[in-house]
């Protein structure tokens, strides 16, 4: 009876803690800490790794995976470890709220704190801070070496100002002269067409008046000391003012600490194996006869050579993969006002004395009227015998006679065109900076332009040591994507030697890709569900999977287009197999179709509906060992259970099981040249990061879980029920830690599409971006259920009517769910969701549609902003699952649409819809809104100004979650409604009161 007694206290002391921790508030977001950056020591021996509050000052922890022992170093971030693991590098951030503070009071960005560079050798205590730096660099691929620039210096400010510039009524009258120069200079161009004397008149009265008024702002001098120029009518600096110049740069040996200066620098680069470093140095601008150079320094004589000088730009350099070649582009032309500037591409290798003229306009094999592109990316073959980089179309120069105020402003839509206006218009800049790619054939000296107007895209193969690569287009096929959402492709071989092109196939929904050696191109054929491959010796193409009987595309897929497939593992070394997936299982296949697929999971996947997927631990390695062990990561989609698995990729075999528990997993990094592995691990009620050498045993780094336990926290479970329909449905329920099955909850429904396989997944206390915070909802005693919805194509509002609903109806019945506070929230699709499902029932006492497509039949033919895209394809195609137009099924649009339902609407609903919003049409919410408006129904709209599609700034996600908890809290709780609920927030309150008290 004691030891019953005694536990019958424990319990109720266990229960009594959980009952009495404290809720969720807003408050706590900006201090909420979860991991950032991570890394491994190539030697496995330290593990490097941030933790950050969402706002405010983290820190970076050093941890010795031997020792267990940590050192921590506030506000670190960025960090490197060099490449013999000897080092780590990072930046320091200035304390936040000192650069808070500089900005409210609207200091100038070089007087604000700047980062600090750190460097701590393993192992050892000593931290070497080295101020104001703006970049470092480290050698990929060796050590030893660190390079880092230096920010301006801070402003003087014991220099007195020169008396020419000491009043501000010396500037002013200095600006009105300027202003004076502008305006007769523009008047001059248009002579004879307006009065000239009104208009010098009124303009210099205007700019008096407002440069008076605007007086005690100028602190910046206009001549001399240290400040910015003014740019005169032609686009120069005005007298007096100055060029932006580079800063100084420090090359450090990390082994003694000894530093080379480099001043006025603005790009640096190392070569991979860290044997030279390139530095381009700008002009000074107190020294008129001072060049712009491009600097070699070799790092292991310490000798400085001076390769290229007496340009007005470079940029785009390329080391090949020993740092014996470079290459870049630059322009020389002898005037800054040139309306054309040609760019010319450079040659150095250490045969030289400096870089010399490789291609320009006028090169052999240039195509006439093309130029070296300034935008292309420049890249040397790993065999260092090619050079690739980037030709353009010479673009015609400005017409300087054209006035822009005399200058209709339009856009022109034909129907011919490849791509609509608003995607053209969201693409100019990309179309502006297209280049071609062509390579130089370094031996021969041999310029070959690969890619054209008509074959535009074109991929090196096997890190261009092969003798083509391959050219895709869509041209012809381009119209289509607009109820597609995707253009038809045609691929091609194109020679490297001589330009020439060999079709490797035609106008087909597919994108190829070479295998590491070159010697197969292969690609997924989403018609006829199978992988194709094209011998590049023989030009035979083979269907390579025909003979494989499972499914290699997703089964589960509900949208009114093919399927998307399983996706691939890789190819064994020399090509010599092809590794393809299944839904579950993995494949062997001979890439030209001779020998018969093998599985070599041996179907272990597909019997236990575990999936068995590829981890790539080494970013570099391009194929898979003929013998190798491979490491997989294992899902089973029936238990959600994650792990780790082992397999010996040449041997048919259930693969070897390394770990399987109910976790999720985030991404996995291995020590370059040791078996240990850093990984993130979490469940509901964590989510830390672990190392492990075997995964069996894993330990434990970080407890960031640890600022939650004064919290009611969440847990999750998985439910499965009967949907209307009969099928079976699976989704996610959160509770709150403390809940008590006696009592009665509100619940809201959050949904998108299929969420159940996140069981294991942990959401953190975050302000909303558009969608409830789990976390913040069920530590304020909520339920959450998110219901996995499955589609049937034309009838995509029934089909969440029939998950939605049908789990509604079966989660009222628990005792605990209080069916009478309902709720429903959703963003986007769930919004569409939503919005529809309040025109079907009155089950749900209060909705959140964010950013609701209301009316099919307007936002069919509308247009994603954000990409210019037009939106049929998505009722066609994709996620809207009409699967017609709507001229061939007017009906579905209608039906599937709430506006024509909005007199059936009962339930109070709240929208949020931004008036930025690219990717559905603001319009839609504002539908919906005057309709329900109209009809007496309660309906509020929330309108972020200047916000996406889901809210970006900070300071409006945190006014969007405090809403969010005022709106569920008032109709499912019953508490106070705020004014903005009950009143509103009239437009001649704006910025003075956001309505978020009680009335």
């Amino acid at each position: 009876m004691k030891n019953i007694f005694f536990l019958s206290l424990i319990c109720f002391a266990t229960t009594s803690i959980g009952q009495n921790k404290k809720p969720l508030t807003h408050d706590v977001y900006d201090g909420w800490k979860s991991v950032g950056e991570r890394m491994l020591s190539n030697d496995g021996k330290y593990a490097v790794y941030a933790i950050n509050p969402q706002e405010g000052d983290g820190e970076l922890t050093i941890h010795n995976l031997s020792t267990q022992t940590k050192k921590i170093i506030v506000r670190g971030y960025s960090a490197v470890i060099t490449q013999d693991s000897r080092y780590v590098v990072f930046k320091i951030k200035p304390i936040f709220q000192e650069t808070r503070q500089a900005k409210i009071k609207k200091k100038k960005p070089d007087e604000m704190a700047k980062d600090t560079l750190a460097i701590i050798e393993l192992g050892k205590d000593s931290v070497i801070k080295l101020p104001r730096v703006k970049t470092f660099k480290v050698p990929e691929k060796a050590s030893g070496w660190l390079a880092y620039h230096i920010e301006k210096p801070l402003p003087d400010t014991t220099k007195k100002k020169p008396a020419a510039i000491d009043s501000n009524k010396t500037k002013i009258d200095m600006l009105v002269k300027l202003a004076d120069s502008v305006i007769k200079k523009s008047i001059e161009s248009v002579k004879g067409k307006i009065d000239k004397e009104d208009v010098i008149v009124a303009a210099q009265k205007a700019a008096k008046e407002i440069l008076k008024n605007a007086k005690d702002d100028f602190d910046t001098p206009l001549s001399g000391g240290e400040g910015g120029g003014f740019k005169d009518a032609e686009g120069d600096d005005a007298p007096g003012g100055t060029t932006t110049e580079g800063t100084d740069l420090l090359v450090r040996k990390l082994a003694d600490g000894k530093e080379k200066t480099f001043k006025l620098v603005s790009e640096y680069y190392f070569d991979k194996k860290a044997t030279k470093l390139l530095i381009e140095t700008t002009k000074n601008s107190k020294d008129s006869n001072s060049k712009a150079m491009v600097l070699l320094y070799n790092l292991q004589t310490e000798k400085v050579d001076t390769i290229a000088k007496v340009f007005n730009d470079a940029k785009n350099y390329a080391f090949d993969e020993e740092g014996k070649q470079i290459a870049f582009v630059a322009e020389r032309d002898s005037s800054s006002k040139a309306l054309q500037k040609f760019y010319k591409l450079w040659y150095y290798n250490a045969t030289q004395d400096s870089a010399k003229l490789l291609a320009d306009k006028n090169t052999e094999g240039m195509k006439l009227g093309n130029t070296i592109s300034e935008n292309g990316n420049i890249s040397f073959s790993k065999d260092a015998k090619k050079l690739f980089f980037g030709v353009t179309n010479i673009k015609a120069p400005k017409d300087t006679n054209l006035v822009d105020f005399e200058l209709a402003r339009l856009d022109v839509w034909h129907y011919n065109d490849d791509y609509l206006q608003p995607q053209q218009l969201k693409q100019v800049d990309n179309e502006l900076k297209r280049s071609y790619l062509t390579v130089i054939n370094l031996d021969e000296n041999k310029l070959v332009q690969l890619a054209d107007e008509n074959v535009e895209n074109a991929q090196v193969v096997n890190e261009g040591n092969t003798n083509f690569v391959i050219g895709t287009t869509s041209k012809g096929n381009r119209i289509q994507s607009q109820w597609t959402g995707r253009g038809m492709q045609s691929a091609y071989i194109i020679n490297t030697n001589d330009g020439t092109k060999k079709e490797v196939f035609k106008n087909i929904e597919a994108f190829p890709q070479a295998s590491p050696h070159g010697k197969y191109v292969h690609w997924y054929n989403a018609v006829l569900k199978n992988y194709f491959v094209y011998n590049v010796a023989t030009g035979v193409t083979k269907n390579v999977t025909a003979k494989i009987t499972v499914p290699l595309y997703d089964t589960e897929n509900d949208v009114p287009d093919y399927p998307s497939a399983a996706g691939t593992t890789g190819f064994t070394e020399n090509d010599q197999q092809f590794l393809v997936n299944d839904e579950y299982d993995i494949w062997q296949v001979d890439p030209n179709a001779i020998a018969l697929p093998i599985n070599i999971t041996n179907g272990f996947g597909r019997k236990n509906k575990t999936r068995y997927d590829y981890v790539r631990l080494d970013p570099e390695k391009r194929f898979i060992n003929k013998d190798e062990t491979i490491l997989l990561r294992t899902f089973n989609t029936t238990t959600k259970f994650a792990g780790f698995a082992n397999k010996k990729i040449n041997e048919v075999s259930q693969p070897t099981t390394l770990t399987n528990a109910a976790v999720a997993y985030g991404i996995l990094i291995k020590a370059k040249d040791s078996d240990v592995y850093l990984f993130q691990r979490s469940t509901p009620a964590s989510n830390e990061l672990y190392s492990t050498s075997n995964f069996n045993n894993a330990t434990q780094l970080t407890d960031v879980a640890a600022q939650q336990k004064e919290y009611n926290w969440y847990t999750t479970e998985l439910v499965k029920w009967k949907m209307l329909d009969g099928k079976m449905s699976e989704g996610l329920l959160h509770k709150p830690e403390n809940f008590d099955p006696k009592k009665k909850y509100p619940i809201i429904f959050y949904f998108y599409e299929r969420d159940a396989d996140n069981l294991y997944r942990q959401a953190n206390p975050a302000p909303s971006a558009s969608t409830v915070n789990i976390p913040y909802f069920t530590s304020n005693e909520y339920l959450i259920f998110d219901p996995n919805i499955y589609y049937k194509t034309g009838e995509p509002g029934q089909s969440a009517y029939n998950s939605i609903v049908s789990a509604a109806k079966h989660l009222s019945k628990m005792p605990w769910v209080d069916s009478t506070k309902m709720g429903l929230q959703g963003q986007s699709w769930g919004g569409y969701q939503t919005a529809w499902l309040i025109t079907r029932t009155n089950m749900f006492r209060a909705a959140g549609a964010g950013a609701p497509v209301s009316n099919m039949t307007s936002a069919y033919g509308g247009i994603r902003w954000g990409s210019g895209l037009n939106r049929q394809f998505q009722y066609e195609k994709s996620q809207s699952r009409i699967g017609a137009t709507l001229w061939q099924r007017q009906d579905l649009y209608i039906k599937n649409s709430p506006l024509f339902y909005a007199d059936k609407v009962n339930t109070p609903l709240l929208i949020m819809h931004n008036d930025a919003d690219g990717a559905v049409p603001w319009y839609q919410g504002i539908e919906y809104f005057t309709a329900l408006r109209r009809l007496g129904k309660k309906v509020w709209m929330l309108q972020y100004n200047g916000e996406d599609h889901n809210l970006v700034e900070r300071k409006n996600r945190k006014d969007l979650s405090v809403r969010l908890s005022q709106f569920f809290d008032y109709h499912l709780k019953g508490a106070k409604p705020a004014k903005w609920i009950k009143d509103g927030l009239p437009a001649t309150e704006k910025g003075k009161d956001w309505g978020l008290k009680e009335n």
